[in-house]
């Protein structure tokens, strides 16, 4: 189902709608949602976006932003994703990254590994995977810091010739 921008915050498919909600980081509002894949939908391939996008369809592939990403209830979506924020309620299977945070609400069914500096998990979630922790805000090419040399121990005092 395609949709033009003014219709996004119209229908049953609407962002915020089937528990939805807020987009992490952000609150985004229906109105600034810039692209909807629908329920009925599918696509395979690259999504490079900015601003808000909601899938709740089929996709395949690899999703490339620096701003939100919203996996809708029923939505199905297999692949890599680097986001600034990502808010998953349907099922997602692959490794994500998202520089700001992540948000899993139930229903949703994550299998993969996630790479973030901020999450939330809800109640009634299915997660099976791993968390990874990271708040260098996503510049994944800097090299972790060597690690301190050991501690000195204390000076050793002089034997007391106390009687």
């Amino acid at each position: 189902m395609a949709m033009r921008k003014e219709d996004v915050g119209q229908g049953p498919t609407a962002f915020g709608g089937g528990g939805g909600g807020g987009a992490a980081g952000g609150g985004a509002r229906p109105s600034e949602l810039n692209a909807l894949l629908g329920k009925g939908s599918s696509f395979e391939g690259k999504l490079l976006f900015e601003g808000s996008v909601r899938i709740d369809g089929k996709f395949t592939g690899e999703i490339v932003s620096t701003d939100t990403l919203i996996i809708g209830e029923g939505a199905d979506v297999k692949g890599e994703i680097q986001v600034g924020s990502l808010v998953i309620v349907g099922d997602y299977n692959g490794n994500a990254k998202a520089s700001k945070g992540v948000e899993l609400k139930a229903p949703a069914k994550v299998r993969g590994t996630l790479i973030t500096a901020s999450i939330v998990i809800e109640r009634g979630v299915f997660f099976d995977g791993t968390c990874k922790m990271d708040s260098s805000g996503g510049a994944s090419s800097t090299p972790t810091p060597p690690p301190l040399p050991p501690a000195k121990p204390p000076p050793r005092l002089p034997p007391s010739n106390a009687d």
